[in-house]
C-alpha cells in the first residue's frame, strides 16, 4: 500500500493565473489550510471524500469545507433533492413546506427545541441567540468561554481562539478591529473545564447576566466529567438560559448533537454545519417561552425579538438539510462514522510517539485535532502550550502527501472508508518520519 501523495504539488498555468486573480481581488486572500505560498491552490471540483484542485492534483479531504459536508462532497441523494426543488424556485421569503418539514424533524431530533428559527450562517444563530437571552432575561452582558468561537458577530468575536493577550477572568479582548470599546464590558469570559472559578463568576455577575453561552466541545477540547452539568446546574439556580452553540456539533456528534452525546440539555441551540451537506443554512431553536419572543405578532404587543434574513429559510437549502438528516438516520451510519475516526486518532498519536514527537490528540472521533505537546489540553491557556510551528509543518507535509485538513482539526464524513483510512495511516507514519528527521541536529 503506497500513499496518494506527492513531494509538492505541480501548479498548472491555469491555477497559477487564478491564484494572481485572488491576490488582487480579494483582500482576505487565499482561503487555505496554511498560509503557505507554495501550497496555495484553487479547487476545481469534489466528489465524496476527495478534492481536486485546478491543476488535476487530488487529495483526500478532512476539511470539508470546514465541517459543513458531513456526508462529504455532493452527495448523491441530496444533488437529487437539489436538483428538484431548484425547478420549483430556490428562494421565496416566505413560509414553505421544506422549511416547515425541517423544523419539525429538529423538533423531533434536537432534545433542547421546542421551536424554530432558521438563519443563513451560524454567526447569525449565535447573534439572535444571545439577544433573544438578553430579551428574556431583561439585562446585557453575555459570558462566554476563553478561546470559544461563536462567529463573526461583534460580540462573539470576543476571547476566541485567536486571543493572544491574557487578562484576568472575567475581562474580555476583542478579536478584531473595529469592535465598539463599549461591547467589551458586555462581555463575560471564563475558562473552560473551570467549574469553580465559572460558577464564581456567575453567581458575582447573576443579576447582570442575560446568558451563558459555551460549545459543548469546544474546538476539539472535550469537557471534563461534570463540567457541563455544573454549568447546567448554575444556571438552572438562577434563571440564566444556557446557550450550546453546536454549529460544529450539531448532527455530528450524535443526531441531538452533543446534548444527546452528553446528557445536558440548554435552553437555546444554534445549529449549523453539518445538517444541510454544505448548503447555507442554520438553525436557532430551544425552549418555547424564549423563542416565542421571535414572533411577529410581538410587533403589536411588545417585546419583539427581531430575526429574519432573506434567504433565511430557504426552500433549497431547507431540502438539503431534510435530505441530510434522512442519510444519518439510516442504521449504522454513526457507529460507523465513530469507528473510522477512532481509528484516525488512535493512528495518529501511535504515529507520532513512536519517532518521539510529544503529542496529545484530542476530541471525539468526528472532529479531532493534534496538540504538539506533551502537557493535558483541558482549556485555551493549556493550549497555547502547545507547538504552533509543529503544526503548521505537520500540515503542510499532509498536503505534500495528498491529505487536506484545517489548520487545526481533522472532519471526519461518511464518505471516508477504510480504503481512505488506511492511506491517510500511511501518510502519518510517513510524515511523522519526517518530522522527527527534521528535528535531529
Amino acid at each position: 500500500m503506497t500513499s496518494p501523495g506527492f513531494k509538492r504539488r505541480a501548479r498548472s498555468q491555469r491555477e497559477q493565473a487564478l491564484l494572481a486573480k485572488t491576490e488582487r481581488y480579494l483582500p482576505a486572500g487565499v482561503r487555505n489550510p496554511t498560509p503557505s505560498p507554495e501550497h496555495a491552490m484553487v479547487i476545481d471540483r469534489a466528489s465524496g471524500c476527495r478534492i481536486r484542485d485546478a491543476s488535476g492534483n487530488e487529495y483526500i479531504d478532512y476539511l470539508l469545507g470546514s465541517g459543513p459536508l458531513l456526508l462529504g462532497h455532493a452527495h448523491p441523494a441530496v444533488v437529487e433533492a437539489v436538483r428538484r426543488q431548484l425547478e420549483r424556485g430556490s428562494s421565496y421569503l416566505m413560509v414553505n413546506e421544506p422549511a416547515i418539514e425541517l423544523a419539525e424533524a429538529i423538533v423531533q431530533t434536537v432534545p433542547c427545541a421546542e421551536k424554530v428559527c432558521f438563519n443563513s450562517t451560524g454567526s447569525e444563530s449565535t447573534f439572535f441567540a444571545m439577544r433573544l437571552a438578553r430579551a428574556f432575561r431583561g439585562c446585557d452582558k453575555i459570558l462566554k468561554f476563553e478561546g470559544g468561537f461563536h462567529g463573526m458577530n461583534d460580540y462573539a468575536l470576543m476571547g476566541n481562539q485567536w486571543t493572544r493577550e491574557l487578562r484576568d477572568f472575567p475581562a474580555a479582548v476583542p478579536n478584531s478591529a473595529g469592535i465598539p470599546r463599549s461591547l467589551e464590558a458586555e462581555v463575560l469570559v471564563a475558562p473552560f473545564n473551570d467549574l469553580e472559578t465559572t460558577t464564581a463568576i456567575i453567581e458575582q455577575h447573576a443579576d447582570e447576566l442575560a446568558g451563558v453561552i459555551i460549545e459543548p466541545l469546544q474546538r476539539t477540547i472535550a469537557p471534563g466529567p461534570g463540567f457541563l452539568q455544573g454549568l447546567r446546574d448554575v444556571t438552572l439556580r438562577h434563571e440564566i438560559p444556557l446557550i450550546f452553540d453546536e454549529v460544529v456539533t450539531g448532527f455530528r456528534l450524535a443526531l441531538g448533537g452533543a446534548q444527546e452525546y452528553y446528557g445536558v440539555v440548554p435552553d437555546l441551540c444554534a445549529l449549523c454545519k453539518g445538517i444541510a451537506s454544505g448548503y447555507p443554512i442554520s438553525v436557532l431553536c430551544g425552549r418555547g417561552d424564549i423563542m416565542a419572543l421571535a414572533s411577529p405578532t410581538r410587533q403589536v404587543s411588545g417585546g419583539y425579538v427581531a430575526q429574519t434574513g432573506t434567504f433565511s429559510g430557504n426552500a433549497v437549502s431547507c431540502t438539503a438539510a431534510l435530505a441530510t438528516l434522512r442519510e444519518l438516520q439510516r442504521e449504522g451510519t454513526y457507529e460507523r462514522l465513530f469507528a473510522l475516526g477512532q481509528r484516525l486518532m488512535d493512528g495518529l498519536q501511535a504515529a507520532l510517539d513512536g519517532v518521539g514527537i510529544a503529542v496529545q490528540v484530542s476530541g471525539e472521533p468526528p472532529a479531532f485535532q493534534p496538540w504538539f505537546t506533551s502537557h493535558e489540553v483541558r482549556d485555551f491557556r493549556s493550549a497555547l502550550q502547545a507547538d504552533a510551528a509543529m503544526n503548521m509543518r505537520f500540515t503542510e507535509s499532509l498536503l505534500d502527501h495528498g491529505i487536506v485538513k484545517a489548520h487545526e482539526k481533522f472532519f471526519v464524513s461518511t464518505a471516508h472508508g477504510d480504503e481512505e483510512v488506511d492511506l491517510t495511516l500511511a501518510v502519518f507514519r510517513s510524515v511523522a518520519e519526517h518530522l522527527a528527521a527534521s528535528q535531529q541536529p
